[in-house]
């Protein structure tokens, strides 16, 4: 028999509950994407001051440059993992691990908002990303960078 909430409605409280917590999650990534974004702008605005220096000062410089240009695709990774958070929140599939398609427990959530897997698919998921940089590594040649 199917339970019914104290309104006399079926899964009326379950859905109440998972609407409230897809709110805060959205809240969650809403503010994250804020700070990222405001992250972005003040490394951007840091080297445009900079502008032109003495000579001395300049392989210092591109050191500063080469860590925030780093930090940079570090913030643009993880605003585009964002995005996709609150793409899966519109599209309903929020909280769904991508690899198990099992619910994501919501301490998970809570912890890393924009999660795409479980504890244990993320697990595996990033042994098998280590395994593949490995792998390019060992073909990539000796002081030459891969794209």
């Amino acid at each position: 028999m199917p339970r019914r909430s104290c309104n006399g409605r079926r899964g009326g409280i379950v859905k109440k509950t998972q609407a409230d917590s897809h709110s805060l999650y959205r809240r969650m990534l809403e503010d994250k994407r804020a700070a990222v974004m405001a992250s972005l702008g003040a490394k951007f605005d840091t080297m445009a001051r900079l502008g032109r220096v003495a000579e001395d000062d300049q392989a210092q410089i591109s050191h500063d440059e080469f860590v925030s240009l780093r930090l940079n695709s570090l913030d643009y990774s993880q605003l585009r993992l964002i995005e996709e958070a609150l793409d899966r929140i519109e599209s309903g599939d929020y909280g769904i691990c991508l690899a198990c398609e099992e619910p994501i427990p919501p301490k998970r959530l809570r912890a890393v908002s924009w999660a795409r897997y479980c504890v244990d698919c993320q697990d595996t998921v990033g042994r098998s990303m280590d395994l593949e940089m490995a792998e390019k590594e060992r073909a990539t040649p000796a002081g030459r960078v891969s794209s």
